[in-house]
């Protein structure tokens, strides 16, 4: 089966590249900034199955810099979509949980209410929008928290943190479950394969990692995994100071996603293992977080 995939170095498309045969497009071959650029390329291509794993993910670069992010995570997925629904082929788009407002504590279900916070969550979820409107076979897949051995991301920040500082505050009423980035290459993987025999599963689904944790306790689990003696202080997110707003719910309900493809949230902390292992790091295995 060939797949082609728009991002070559961001983290979900260095563990796509790893998990499958795959052709992956870096800017000089797909140029997001680009968007008709990148819907030739499918028309000369004509893949079985297009991953979209690229997107502007600045969340706090977007809210100044909204033409860049609307170019990227809307307009560039309207033309792919477009040039996928032309040639009949399966495409998913990987999203995400700032597309909902983020409160309650209530886990989102992809059938709830939109409305994001800042100019990252909007444009993504135009990006969303276009997907669908485009009328051909999709999967919009909204996962949170991404983090693997590459690229930027909170374990490897909170890792360099560690190297100079043994105390850190870090917010705790924000709740999401990580995910690890390999575990998203495959649920696209065999997403890909059943959507492809079976276009009418075609809908937007969610995909994070288990269980939901805070950003102080993730932290902590980082460091205790890591061996490394550093004091976590829970705050609230209203003392940490950021450019946009944070969503404080992140949770998401990804029980559609179980039933129609038969794919369990993925154990966080089975992939932190991973990741600490790949950075060369001995993890000390702990008991599960409840």
């Amino acid at each position: 089966m060939n797949i082609l995939v728009f991002g070559k170095t961001g983290q979900v498309a260095r563990e796509l590249q790893a998990y499958a045969q795959v052709t992956a497009l870096d800017r000089d071959q797909a140029n997001l900034n680009d968007p008709a650029g990148c819907a030739a390329v499918i028309a000369s291509q004509t893949p079985a199955i297009v991953i979209n794993a690229a997107a502007y993910t600045g969340v706090d670069a977007a809210e100044s810099d909204h033409v860049q992010a609307e170019l990227v995570n809307s307009q560039a997925p309207k033309a792919i979509a477009q040039a996928c629904a032309a040639f009949g082929i399966p495409l998913i788009h990987i999203s995400t949980d700032y597309v909902f407002p983020g409160g309650g504590e209530r886990p989102w279900k992809p059938s709830d209410a939109t409305g994001p916070l800042g100019v990252y969550g909007a444009t993504k979820l135009a990006g969303e929008e276009a997907v669908r409107a485009a009328g051909g076979p999709h999967v919009i897949l909204r996962t949170s928290w991404v983090f693997s051995a590459h690229g930027r991301n909170f374990v490897k920040t909170m890792l360099q943190l560690s190297e100079t500082r043994d105390a850190l505050n870090v917010v705790s009423d924000q709740i999401g479950g990580p995910t690890p980035a390999a575990a998203i290459a495959s649920a696209c993987i065999e997403i890909a394969d059943q959507l492809r025999m079976d276009p009418h599963r075609s809908g937007t689904y969610h995909f994070a990692g288990a269980p939901n944790i805070s950003w102080c306790a993730f932290a902590q689990e980082i460091f205790a995994r890591a061996r490394r003696d550093v004091t976590v202080t829970g705050i609230p997110s209203s003392e940490y100071q950021m450019v946009a707003v944070r969503p404080l719910n992140s949770r998401l309900d990804c029980s559609t996603t179980t039933k129609s493809f038969g794919i369990d949230r993925p154990d966080w902390l089975t992939g932190l293992d991973r990741v600490l292992e790949d950075l060369g790091l001995a993890s000390q295995t702990r008991p599960e977080v409840t």
